[in-house]
């Protein structure tokens, strides 16, 4: 086994972390016996000979030797090998990475010529020993049965030799999650091969109708729909839903005897030991776990068909399977990130799920409400209650009351969604939880400015909590959270103690925690007038950001534009960077028409090659001086170009109601998408949903503000 591994010279090849001469101890512990050595191994190659999906050269001297593991019968988790080979071969250049595929690309001394050229002869070295694949679909080993699949669709070179040979072994093959991978790998042939695409097409088609094991329908569908979206048959929600009530109810296969105890369970001390064992306790205790694999396939496939996924949803939501409730609230997820729809019902059954006994369930409906805002409304009676009950059962045995909800253990999940959504059932829960002697979930404070008037009771609890935070090193993260939330509850009450931390901010990131205090001073107005003279002091910082935010302050202390806005112009000067005048910008115009002085030094912005500062300027330009001629092209210019800038732009066209009519066609044609301003495949944050219902308000807002005769006929 592993010949020829002793002629390589491994010491002068390299992988993520240097030279390359301990791959061979990794290659022996792949065939190892023990199975704490394999994982190791395994842990290795990925860590380091293949980190990140990249190809060293001495990725490239593994191939061979990985190819030899997979053909001995005697090695175990072939599998997994099969996956790292396929990992290693499979990076498709000219489908998936543009910027390696371009035709006036690096040359051969380039930099990124190495890796580029690393792919491809990955893809060719692999794809020479595919044949070693073809003996493991009839093996023993199902784990290589599950592998090899995927790795002979995506590498082999005979596609139409590899799809006859799938279609023949799904006639005999008899575990499940193999079927289900046959049927993905003809898909991927379909997908990569447009000359079998047809033929393969039909058969999915086929099979989708005429296979006894409603599984495998399923995964016919799912197929048939990613590669030929235009044969996705009308009623794809009722077929699905009667699928999954067959899978659900179908009778529980006898378990296999594994023919020997497994030993104890090992505390998992590699990366791969890690995933493996978080995938197992998905798994854990569902009979049908492959089916959210199967449905996130279909629903991709789906894409903009927004009503009939949701229908999907609706319908997973009210199974009597909690499986496939989790596995809706999931995809679900997805879909909400990305489109705009109708998700009331949606909502509403997922707050149903706090109630239910199965706690996965419970966590994935908080996880998925934490992040709706005021989308997560209709959930607002199940969250509250909810809260209510785990407030009163914790009253009956602790001193904390809340403190359950109110740590870092994602408890408190129900009563952020239920803050964000901005019902004032939250207030009271908050105030138990700011009473208790736990630490507040940061995230609940910088909730607290979305629940309005009702909130301003929190303020004396804040103040308790900010007299007591430590004025050292951790000043900001602590008080920063506070600060926010005293600034939205307007609790000018608390001066004495915002002033404290001003005062004794200690060096480490003494600027974040003054420009924090100069925010919330400015939140207090005329109440902060005591602040003044550390306010005019911060005016002289070096820092625009702090002196910017004093600026704001002093002026809603004071009312004396003369005495700040002088200040402001001089982070507009020739030599401030793009975000020094940004930040001067955007406090010129929360002025206004007072700092009207102000309009010759933010005209040149309008010209700026930066983005954000056009932007910025252009706004605090018809803030303060009401100059529509010049400031709404630059308006429009940075919406086309700049769809992240919108929530913005649109919340001063709003401003200036009719004098921006010209802006009826693009907020009209944003507010016909389907699709989220702000989706981003494979990313998203926890505001993201939250931004995109802020541009549809403003964007009906700034609508409602313009003269709109001509659009209604007048």
């Amino acid at each position: 086994m592993l010949t020829g591994i002793e002629e390589v010279d491994w010491a002068s090849l390299g992988h993520a972390y240097g030279p390359a001469d301990d791959v061979p101890e990794l290659l022996r512990g792949l065939a190892s016996p023990d199975p704490a050595e394999r994982e190791a191994a395994l842990d290795g190659m990925y860590g380091a000979v293949h980190h990140q999906g990249d190809v060293y050269d001495s990725t490239l001297a593994c191939i061979p030797f990985l190819l030899e593991l997979v053909a001995d019968p005697a090695v175990q988790d072939r599998g997994a090998i099969v996956e790292l080979l396929t990992s290693i071969g499979g990076i498709e250049l000219d489908d998936e990475d543009d910027d390696l595929d371009e035709p006036a690309g690096p040359g051969p001394d380039d930099a990124e010529f190495v890796p580029a050229a690393n792919f491809a002869m990955a893809a060719a070295a692999v794809a020479a020993g595919a044949d070693v694949f073809l003996g493991l679909l009839d093996g023993p080993d199902p784990e290589a049965r599950l592998a090899a699949p995927v790795a002979l669709a995506s590498l082999h070179p005979d596609p139409a030799l590899v799809l006859t040979l799938l279609r023949e072994r799904l006639t005999v093959e008899p575990d499940t999650e193999v079927r289900l991978a046959l049927v993905a790998a003809v898909g991927r042939i379909a997908l990569r091969h447009a000359s079998l695409r047809a033929e393969t097409v039909d058969w999915l088609a086929w099979l989708a109708r005429a296979a006894q094991d409603p599984g495998l329908r399923l995964a016919a569908l799912a197929q048939l729909a990613r590669c030929a979206p235009g044969r996705i048959p009308q009623d794809i929600v009722r077929w699905v839903t009667e699928l999954l009530e067959e899978i659900r109810t179908a009778p529980r296969p006898e378990p296999e005897d594994g023919g020997c105890d497994s030993g104890p369970a090992r505390v998992p001390v590699t990366l791969v030991g890690q995933v493996r064992e978080l995938l197992e306790d998905h798994v854990a205790g569902r009979r049908t776990p492959w089916t959210e694999e199967l449905l996130r396939t279909l629903h991709g496939a789906l894409d903009d068909r927004v009503d009939d996924r949701i229908a999907l949803i609706l319908a997973q939501l009210r199974s009597p399977d909690p499986g496939q409730r989790s596995d809706a609230i999931w995809l679900c997820g997805g879909l909400i990130r990305l489109w705009r729809g109708r998700y009331e019902e949606v909502v509403a059954l997922v707050g149903a799920q706090l109630a239910d006994p199965d706690a996965r369930l419970r966590d994935a409906a908080t996880s998925f409400l934490e992040r709706l805002f005021e989308l997560g409304a209709p959930a607002a009676d199940a969250l509250a209650a909810v809260l209510t009950a785990r407030a009163a059962g914790a009253s009956a045995t602790t001193a904390g009351g809340l403190g359950r909800l109110t740590g870092r253990t994602g408890r408190d999940g129900a009563l952020l969604a239920l803050a964000r959504s901005g019902d004032s059932r939250a207030v009271p829960l908050l105030a138990r939880a700011l009473e208790g002697p736990g630490e507040v979930r940061r995230e609940l404070l910088y909730a607290v400015d979305g629940l309005g008037p009702a909130a301003a009771g929190l303020a004396p609890l804040l103040r308790r909590r900010l007299a007591a935070v430590e004025l050292d090193e951790d000043l900001y993260d602590r008080a920063g959270p506070l600060l926010y939330a005293l600034a939205a509850v307007r609790g000018g009450q608390a001066l004495p103690e915002v002033l404290r931390v001003l005062r004794g901010a200690p060096e480490y990131r003494r600027e974040c925690v003054r420009e924090a205090v100069a925010r919330t001073l400015g939140a207090f107005g005329p109440a902060a007038r005591e602040a003044v003279p550390e306010l005019r002091e911060l005016l002289g910082s070096g820092t625009a950001a702090v002196s910017t935010a004093a600026a704001r302050a002093l002026w809603t202390v004071e009312g004396d534009a003369d005495a700040v806005v002088p200040v402001l112009v001089r982070w507009l000067r020739p030599g401030s960077s793009g975000a020094d005048r940004c930040a001067a910008a955007q406090a010129l115009g929360a002025i206004g028409p007072a700092a009207a002085g102000a309009a010759r030094a933010l005209r040149p912005g309008l010209t700026s090659r930066d983005l954000w500062e056009r932007v910025r300027c252009a706004a605090a330009l018809w803030r303060v001086s009401g100059e529509t001629e010049r400031t709404l092209p630059v308006l429009l210019a940075a919406w086309e170009e700049n769809r992240h800038a919108r929530v913005e732009i649109v919340e001063c066209l709003a401003e200036m109601g009719p004098a921006a009519s010209a802006a009826q066609l693009p907020i009209l044609t944003e507010l016909t998408r389907r699709r989220r301003h702000n989706a981003r495949e494979g990313a998203s944050g926890s505001h993201d949903v939250h931004q995109d219902e802020k541009l549809l308000t403003l964007c009906r807002a700034a609508l409602a503000r313009m003269e709109l005769r001509g659009l209604r006929g007048n």
